[in-house]
């Protein structure tokens, strides 16, 4: 009888559980289905939204603009919980919005408000930049509006023929620097061994973990590319505002006397530099746009117009009947690459080699194009993802990459074997390296104390263990692994790029370039963006007409039903206008939250990192 009741007891306890899931699910559905019935009833008596008759595009990017928005749960995103400071925009939504209004008769202009963009970055900026010159080809004004204007947002505004700002607003412009912690010293003082293990010279990723400064080499080759972005950047606002770049280059390191000649206003500061056009407050701001746009339908005394993600989404439901059945599908590789399945915003090796296949599988799909806007990561998903991609090669599909901010280290990879590489100027891009590393406390330990020993059956039955000394047989083995692993880099990047390893190496050892100088060396193959990309791989597919498709896995019917309501019913004037203090926050948050998405990345089974730390993206 004894035996029988521990089997009574389990059985007991499954029927429950299986019980209370069934009951959870059936909870959840029903709220679901009642949220579905409240949001039909809410808007069953109102029209569907539609583009104004006449009015601008309001074109005014949150938080970071990124190539991949991160996964949200639909029904957060539908309930709009985030504060417009975390979120992140769509770049492609961004172009796609401003060239579908530029040959829109029913779209007036166009108003730039950066208010909530907390960080563009220059890479993808010159993107917007050159869409932003087409809608201006068309003869419509691009205004630009805004309370102050940080770096990047004072680049997005600059692209606009008129810009204004608060009478006690600032453009705060301050150059390109890399500056990193060195632990080196405080590793000392705690008795930790750090072992590092990497090919490369320039290969710097773990230099805060060996050295208490940059060491010459990396100084070097950081200057390099960020004295490149640095002279794009001055170079575009100088061309904007019909300035010299080096009334850039004076605004920017002698503002503090521009200043003292202006008793400290820098708003008026900004306005003598010639950055900005007027100074208006908010009223006036509004009342200069209804002379241009015209006044809002419902009469609220705001000037009419359209949010850009609202405008796209109309704009392409009004396109779909006229859509080519030949598709160039759209891959996006954004984020640290890692093994397994990872959600949207970060790149994991099964997840993206699946979108792989379902493109070299849809017979639709006559070309690729691979948007990569990655440092790199993991060496191992890196070459998953490789193979996947020489797949798609191999069923005779033209692929084609478009690199981003940054594609390097594993990015590129991952690029190397591509039919044509697109980048921007200022994209960062090769550090062609490998690097390894393991910590060691036995003498932090043996300073507490704590002593470590015993018996092993081999030369490395101690090996990787944190608290004993680095194994000298494993410390040998790792580096001729590491060593290996360039060589396989090279190999692939020779291949690739149908050059001779000796000549790959003259310019791998670590070395980011930026897209300027990766074209010159044979690194990329043309300086362009994603449009150019999607042209070029429908080129090389031999296609009239076709159409550009993001390559997404499937969604829930219930998930997608919530992204097309949040899309359609967004708010058009949400947070016209806000303090930029929150935004300056992040962006001191920024180094941490990178470096914690680096650590996460430390997933290789190999123990092989092909990351390039030094690709963050000013």
């Amino acid at each position: 009888m004894t035996e029988k009741k521990p089997g009574i007891i389990r059985r007991t306890f499954s029927f429950l559980g299986r019980l209370i899931t069934g009951l959870r699910l059936v909870i959840v559905n029903g709220v679901f289905l009642l949220m579905l019935l409240f949001v039909i009833s809410l808007f069953a008596n109102k029209k569907m939204p539609t583009i104004p008759e006449q009015g601008a595009l309001i074109l005014e990017p949150k938080g970071t603009v990124v190539e991949q928005l991160s996964y949200i749960d639909p029904l957060v995103d539908f309930m709009g919980d985030n504060n417009p400071r975390e979120q992140e925009t769509l770049l492609a939504d961004m172009i796609d919005a401003i060239l579908l209004a530029k040959d829109d008769a029913r779209i007036n202009s166009l108003v730039i408000k950066t208010d909530y963009l907390m960080r563009g970055g220059l890479s993808k900026l010159q993107e917007v930049a050159v869409a932003l010159a087409e809608f201006r080809h068309s003869g419509k004004k691009i205004i630009a509006i805004g309370d102050y204007y940080s770096q990047d947002q004072y680049l997005l505004a600059a692209q606009a023929d008129e810009i204004y700002m608060h009478p006690m607003g600032a453009v705060a412009i301050q150059g390109y620097g890399v500056y990193r912690s060195y632990y080196r010293e405080a590793l000392d003082k705690l008795s930790i061994d750090f072992h590092v293990f990497r090919v490369g010279e320039f290969k710097s990723a773990l230099e805060p973990f060996i050295r208490n400064s940059m060491s010459e080499p990396a100084k070097e080759a950081n200057l390099t590319w960020l004295n490149q972005l640095w002279r794009q950047y001055g170079a575009t606002i100088a061309q904007r505002r019909e300035l010299d770049v080096e009334d850039v280059n004076t605004y920017v390191n002698d503002i503090d006397k521009l200043l003292a000649r202006h008793n400290g206003d820098s708003a008026k500061a900004a306005v003598a530099a010639g950055l900005v056009d007027g100074l208006k407050h908010r009223d006036e701001i509004n009342q200069y746009l209804i002379e241009v746009a015209g006044a809002d339908d419902d009469d609220d005394g705001n000037f009419q117009g359209i949010a850009f993600e609202r405008y796209v989404w109309l704009k392409k439901h009004e396109l779909k009947k006229q859509q080519s059945k030949n598709v160039v599908g759209v891959i996006v590789a954004a984020g640290t690459i890692t093994g397994g399945k990872q959600p949207p915003g970060s790149i994991g090796s099964d997840t993206l080699s699946e979108l792989i296949m379902q493109a070299r599988k849809d017979d639709a799909v006559k070309a690729v194009v691979l948007r990569v806007d990655s440092g790199g990561g993991s060496a191992f998903a890196s070459e998953l993802i490789r193979r996947e991609l020489e797949l798609l090669k191999d069923s005779g599909k033209p692929l084609v990459v478009s690199m981003g901010s940054m594609a390097a280290s594993g990015g590129y990879w991952i690029s190397a074997l591509a039919d044509f590489i697109w980048a921007t100027p200022t994209t960062l891009t090769g550090s062609i390296g490998i690097f390894g590393a393991f910590p060691t406390i036995d003498k932090s330990l043996n300073r507490l104390g704590i002593h470590n020993d015993g018996v092993g059956t081999t030369t490395v039955a101690d090996a990787f263990r944190v608290d004993r000394p680095m194994n000298p047989v494993a410390a040998r083995a790792i580096q001729k692994n590491i060593e290996h692993g360039y060589q396989q880099f090279l190999s692939i990047v020779a291949q690739g790029r149908d050059m001779s390893e000796e000549q790959v190496a003259d310019i791998a050892e670590g070395r980011v370039w930026s897209g300027q100088d990766a074209e010159r060396l044979g690194l990329v193959d043309g300086l362009g963006g994603l449009k150019q990309a999607i042209d070029s791989a429908a080129k090389l597919a031999s296609l009239a007409n076709y159409r550009d498709q993001i390559i997404e896995l499937p969604l829930s019917p219930k998930e997608q039903i919530l992204r097309q309501l949040g899309r359609v019913f967004v708010p058009p004037m949400q947070g016209v206008f806000g303090s930029p203090l929150p935004s300056q926050l992040q962006q001191l948050l920024a180094p941490f939250k990178e470096a914690s998405q680096f650590l996460q990345s430390m997933n290789d089974p190999a123990g092989l990192y092909a990351h390039c730390s030094e690709c963050v993206a000013p």
